[in-house]
């Protein structure tokens, strides 16, 4: 339609700004828009210019809106017109009068329509271009206020041929009646009255609800229907070989000899064996260590020797000698014994002490709790074990059937839980339905109740408004007679504030010559240079724990001599402390050896034990 073509260009000069993709995005569809033939029957519906229409013309040239005759028909020096301006030109007069009529109600009610287009861009037109901003406004005012005097048939028409998506959302969202009759009357009447909002707006567009809801249904009809635009496709490029000279073909090149290589020298053997130096290394230390065991087994053997009886030995022959001697030890028995401490001395320090000495005590321990546990008869407890596996095998197997069990109940719950989820999404869903009745039905009551409120509190200010212009003169002798009084009070206070400031200065002043004079006699007042001290006086300053210097002196005295009886009687302690320590450490020792010579000597009569049973 032409009027969204010169709407664009012309409202964007008072109000928001326009650019130039707004006017291409409303004047490019202008071959495709039925307007001309909305515009051609408006004549003969009216027959002739109306005279609103032709009063509103001669006020448009008037000095009602100069802005338009300079502004938005004649271009400013060094500007181009735009295209509109020249199809604006061209039109009849009663096509012009029209265009001008309704940008003149654009630019009056510019308030209102705001409000309605800004809340569509903010809740269901949040995906709808800006540059479409004004076509809705004059979609929103031919519906408002044009809507009687064009015709239902003329303003689907116009309607009809703007894109269908953009007017379905509009119309929905505009002729919606929880909009209309909530939000949009409540915002309208905080500009205009109440009445007069209900009675010339709200009601007529509530009347044409079923004619705007078939609209709808007829656009969203169209945007079912309609079929996607197809894809022309691109042409693409054939590329070409490019005419080349074809190369000759190589020529296949001789091998070359291979060349004869002497025969290598055969790896040696010994690269793969171990040397014979280690095999003698090994065998030494195999000899060396059977020797040493058969010295420490005839060492442990003759140990206490020096204590027993010898017997001189017969003056006989040498096989005597053999005989009397103690038996050879096979060479494949092998000792698990440390060596003797005798020939090496090994010093240990104390925490090696303390920790062998543990170890004995552990296992001396351990050896009493094994003879008192056989003495109260302690038995073998293989049959105890078998008990005790059989019973492990019992409680597994009820292990097994329990979880079984709690596995099919788990199942059975897991049922009986989704069923009872279904039914309760069911009771929800009906009890939301309900909820939703009821609410629709309480809001509406709420409406119908604030709209009696409101106009109570309209009437009720109206009746304050006029009481207050009739005591306007009444209020404003009270309100000078107030100002007159207060200014007075304001003088007098002025007045005592000064005085009082005075009297203040001058006792201040008498102060400061006293003080002054106080001073210069203290200044010519003889002083005494010199000063005695006794030490043995208290400073007297009230302090508390106040004492000479004489007192001072000796309680450090004193307490230097408490401080080194301290001192020895710490160095004392030390002393001792390490005399037990040491004494202690003695007494580990001699248990130790005590212990390894008995060890020693239990492990020499059992090897015996078992020379003698072989």
């Amino acid at each position: 339609m032409l009027i969204s073509v010169f709407a664009p260009s012309l409202l964007s000069l008072p109000g928001r700004p326009c650019g130039t993709d707004s006017w291409e995005a409303t004047h490019c569809p202008l071959s495709c828009l039925p307007g001309e033939a909305a515009l051609t029957a408006l004549p003969q519906r009216t027959g002739a210019p109306t005279p609103h229409s032709c009063s509103l013309f001669s006020a448009l040239q008037g000095p009602r809106y100069p802005h338009l005759e300079s502004t938005a028909l004649s271009p400013g020096p060094g500007q181009w017109p735009p295209p509109s301006l020249f199809l604006f030109q061209t039109l009849s007069p009663q096509k012009q009068a029209f265009i001008l009529e309704v940008l003149s109600g654009c630019l009056e009610y510019r308030k209102l329509l705001t409000i309605v287009v800004d809340a569509f861009y903010m809740r269901d037109g949040q995906l709808c271009l800006w540059s479409d901003y004004n076509l809705f406004q004059v979609i929103c005012y031919l519906a408002t206020f044009q809507l009687e005097e064009l015709g239902f048939q003329l303003f689907s028409n116009i309607v009809k041929s703007q894109p269908a998506d953009k007017m379905h959302k509009f119309l929905r969202f505009f002729f919606n009646p929880l909009n209309l009759c909530s939000w949009i009357k409540d915002e309208w009447s905080l500009i205009y009255e109440m009445a007069h909002v209900k009675e010339n707006w709200t009601d007529p567009l509530m009347r044409w609800q079923p004619e705007v809801q078939e609209l709808i249904d007829q656009l969203e009809r169209v945007l079912t229907n309609q079929l996607p635009l197809s894809k022309t496709k691109a042409k693409v490029t054939e590329p070409k070989q490019f005419n080349l000279t074809v190369p000759r073909p190589r020529a296949i090149p001789m091998p070359e000899p291979v060349p004869v290589v002497a025969k290598p020298r055969p790896v040696p053997r010994a690269t793969y064996q171990s040397p014979q130096e280690q095999q003698v290394l090994e065998l030494t230390k195999r000899r060396n260590r059977l020797k040493a065991e058969e010295l420490l087994l005839r060492a442990n053997l003759g140990e206490m020797r020096c204590a027993m009886p010898r017997k001189a030995p017969a003056q006989g022959s040498k096989k005597a000698l053999r005989l009397q001697s103690p038996p050879r030890i096979c060479k494949t028995l092998q000792l698990l014994f440390c060596r003797p401490s005798d020939d090496i001395p090994i010093k240990l320090n104390t925490a090696a002490i303390l920790r062998e000495g543990a170890l004995y005590q552990r296992q001396v321990e351990k050896e009493l709790q094994r003879v008192d546990k056989l003495v109260d008869g302690a038995r073998d407890l293989s049959e105890f074990l078998e008990w005790q596996r059989k019973m492990q095998a019992k409680d597994y197997q009820e292990q097994r059937t329990a979880s079984e069990c709690r596995r099919l109940q788990g199942k059975l719950s897991h049922e009986e839980a989704v069923l009872a989820r279904q039914r309760l999404l069911q009771e929800n869903k009906q009890k939301a339905d309900r909820k939703k009745e009821e609410q629709m039905a309480e809001l509406t009551q709420q409406c119908a109740a604030r709209r009696l409120q409101e106009e109570r509190s309209m009437k009720e200010l109206v009746e304050q408004v006029m009481e207050g212009h009739r005591n306007t003169q009444v209020a404003q002798m009270k309100l000078l007679k107030r100002r007159q009084q207060a200014v007075q009070e304001v003088r007098e206070e002025s007045q005592e504030l000064l005085q009082r400031r005075a009297q203040e200065a001058r006792e201040e002043q008498t102060q400061r010559c006293e003080l002054i004079s106080q001073l210069r006699a203290l200044e010519t007042q003889p002083t005494r240079k010199g000063k005695l001290v006794d030490l043995t006086q208290i400073p007297g300053y009230g302090l508390e724990g106040e004492m000479s210097i004489v007192e001072l002196r000796e309680r450090l005295a004193r307490l230097k001599e408490a401080q080194k009886r301290e001192e020895e009687e710490k160095r004392d302690q030390i002393i001792q402390g390490k005399r037990a320590k040491s004494q202690e450490l003695q007494n580990t020792l001699e248990q130790i050896s005590l212990c390894r010579s008995a060890m020693g000597r239990s492990a020499a009569l059992s090897v015996k034990y078992k020379e003698q049973k072989r």
